[in-house]
C-alpha cells in the first residue's frame, strides 16, 4: 500500500506487518491522546480502540488536534474514529464514549489489546486503569503531566518508578505502591522543576460540560507543542515496541463494535 512506503521501508515488511495486526487501546483523546491516535493511525496500526467520556469544546482548541470550529460539540470518539478512517481506510476502529473507571476497566480491556495508552489526566481513574492493566499483564505506556512546560529537552521515557520532577507521577507512585505495583508501568514525562501543587483552589474550565464523573480539576496553562511532543513520543514508543516483537497478535472483536470503510462513522458513538 503506497500510503505506508515509508514506514514499511524503514521497518522491513515482517516490522510493518506486526503493526498491521497489533491492537492499541488508547484510553483519552485530549492533548496528549489525539496526537498519538494521529501518529498510530497513520503508522497503519490494525486496529484502535479509542475511550474518551468527553466531547469536543471550545477550549480545547488551543491544543487538541481533534478540536475544531466544525467539531465543536462532538464526541471526541467519535470525531477520531472518522479522523482514522480519512488517515487509513483499511484500520478497524472502535470508538467507547466511556468515563474510564472500575465500572468501565472490563469493557476497556476485552478483549485485551496488544498495548495500553494511557493519556488521561484524572489521578484515581488513571491509577485504576493501569493497576488493572498491570493486573492483566498487559504493556502499558502512560503519559505523566505536560502541563506548565515548555522545554521539549527535558522529556523522558523511562519506568514510572524512576521518573523526576513531576508532581503527577509521584502521586501515581505513591498509589501505584500500595496496590502493590512496584516496577512495569513505562511513561513519558518531564524533568522540568515547575512551581505546582495539587492542593488548591478548583477552577474548572468555564465550558466545561456538566456530568457527574470524576473531581473538578484545576485549570493549568500548557503549550500546544509539549501536549503534542508527549503524544508523538508515546506513539513512537508504541510503534519500535510493535515492530520487534515477534509476539504480536490482533485480538478478535467478540462482537464488539467495530467501525471499518464498510460502515458509517458518523452514525457511531
Amino acid at each position: 500500500m503506497a500510503r505506508f512506503s515509508r514506514i514499511r521501508s524503514y521497518l522491513g515488511d515482517k516490522g510493518f506487518a506486526r503493526l498491521q495486526q497489533a491492537s492499541v487501546t488508547i484510553v483519552g483523546l485530549g492533548a496528549v491522546g489525539g496526537y498519538c491516535c494521529e501518529a498510530l493511525a497513520r503508522a497503519g496500526i490494525g486496529t484502535l480502540r479509542l475511550v474518551d467520556f468527553d466531547i469536543i469544546q471550545p477550549s480545547n482548541i488551543n491544543r487538541q488536534i481533534l478540536a475544531l470550529e466544525t467539531t465543536l460539540g462532538r464526541p471526541k470518539v467519535q470525531v477520531a474514529a472518522e479522523r482514522v478512517l480519512a488517515i487509513n481506510p483499511e484500520c478497524r476502529v472502535e470508538p467507547l464514549q466511556l468515563f474510564a473507571d472500575e465500572a468501565t476497566l472490563a469493557t476497556i480491556f476485552s478483549p485485551a489489546p496488544t498495548i495500553l495508552v494511557d493519556a488521561i489526566d484524572s489521578l484515581g481513574p488513571k491509577v485504576q486503569l493501569l493497576t488493572e492493566a498491570h493486573r492483566r499483564g498487559i504493556p502499558v505506556i502512560s503519559s505523566m503531566g505536560a502541563a506548565l512546560r515548555s522545554d521539549p529537552g527535558q522529556i523522558r521515557i523511562g519506568d514510572l518508578m524512576e521518573s523526576k520532577n513531576c508532581p503527577l507521577a509521584r502521586r501515581m507512585r505513591q498509589r501505584l505502591r500500595k496496590n502493590g505495583i512496584e516496577r512495569g508501568i513505562r511513561c513519558v514525562y518531564s524533568t522540568e522543576e515547575i512551581d505546582f501543587a495539587y492542593q488548591g483552589p478548583v477552577h474548572p474550565e468555564p465550558d466545561a460540560p456538566c456530568h457527574d464523573r470524576g473531581r473538578p480539576r484545576n485549570t493549568l496553562g500548557s503549550l500546544p507543542t509539549l501536549t503534542g511532543i508527549f503524544g508523538l513520543m508515546i506513539a513512537n514508543e508504541v510503534i519500535l515496541t510493535l515492530a520487534r516483537d515477534p509476539q504480536t497478535a490482533q485480538p478478535k472483536s467478540e462482537g464488539r463494535q467495530i467501525i471499518s470503510r464498510e460502515t458509517d462513522p458518523a452514525k457511531s458513538t
